[in-house]
């Protein structure tokens, strides 16, 4: 009980240093939390089985920011064992399958037959296909030819006349016009604001980082579908929010960060919470059945 206890003191006391009570736990986590005080008191009595036992175990250390790896390998003598002693159990309920029958085996051996007879009808229908499609096409391009040079020459014929009339307009206005005929300026081309870019750059485990380049502002967003513990520092430390959001309270809050170059965000619920970067929805590296995420945001300055 001595190890056991020095896992769940290690576990408090880094919930502690966090500033984060057992409820804000239990948001994060989705561990009821009868449960968290069982692993800090090192009673697994209460809990289903071994397996949950570890997995609540893992997730308690990766709420905290801690290496559930790291966790398991220095308690392993006091963490129960997963749950291979049950598998003989298991293994012995699965029923055997039948064997193929006489029946089934002539099917077998009369079914390569079937396909190679498909196959050679399919052979024969693709030959003719193709054949009779290049003579529709040799006679459609024939036809297309003369129709095309039909063409020609009409316009060839319209074009003489038009061209017989412009010549004779511009043989009247010559007395009037001086000047030869300037070419059109060219038009400057418009510059086009560079679209803002919201890129993932590097993601591990629950970590993971982002750049936002050409955005003039940099105001961050974070919105609660249900209930969720979130935090919002800046790159120096600086909180500038840490609470639970959820619906039909606090299911907002809002930071303006356009004086610093970097956010981190702490979100304990990630499947019911989005985050807006400029009114930009943030894409999860990480896939949001994974609760906690540590998410870093670096403003990229245009001049950067």
């Amino acid at each position: 009980m001595l190890q056991l206890t020095e896992l769940g003191n290690r576990l408090k006391e880094a919930r502690l240093a966090q500033g984060l009570s057992l409820d804000d736990l239990q948001t994060m986590t989705k561990i009821q939390k009868r449960y968290l005080v069982g692993i800090e008191d090192g009673n697994y009595s209460s809990m289903p089985g071994n397996f949950y036992v570890r997995a609540f175990i893992k997730q308690y250390a990766e709420a905290l920011n801690l290496n559930p790896d790291e966790i398991f390998e220095t308690y392993k003598t006091e963490i129960p064992a997963s749950y291979n002693d049950e598998l003989p159990q298991q293994l012995s309920r699965v029923k055997t399958h039948k064997p193929i029958t006489g029946g089934n085996s002539k099917i077998f051996n009369v079914l390569p037959k079937i396909l190679i007879a498909v196959f050679v009808v399919g052979i024969a229908s693709l030959i003719y296909y193709l054949v009779s499609t290049n003579v529709g096409s040799d006679t459609n391009e024939s036809v297309s030819k003369d129709n095309e040079q039909v063409k020609i020459e009409k316009s060839q014929s319209l074009e003489k006349v038009k061209g017989d009339e412009i010549g004779k307009e511009k043989k009247k206005d010559s007395n009037k016009e001086n000047d030869a005929a300037k070419p059109e300026d060219e038009k400057t081309p418009v510059e086009e604001t560079p679209k803002q870019e919201l890129t993932v750059v590097q993601s591990s485990g629950t970590n993971s980082t982002y750049d936002l380049k050409n955005a003039d502002k940099f105001v961050v967003k974070l919105v609660s579908k249900g209930q969720t513990w979130v935090s919002i520092k800046s790159g120096e430390g600086k909180t500038f929010f840490q609470g639970t959001l959820k619906t039909g309270a606090t299911e907002s809050q809002t930071v303006d960060l356009s004086a610093d170059s970097t956010a981190v965000i702490r979100v304990g619920n990630a499947a019911d919470t989005d985050i807006y970067v400029n009114d930009q929805k943030l894409e999860y590296a990480i896939p949001a059945t994974a609760n906690v995420q540590n998410i870093t945001i670096q403003h990229v300055l245009k001049n950067e």
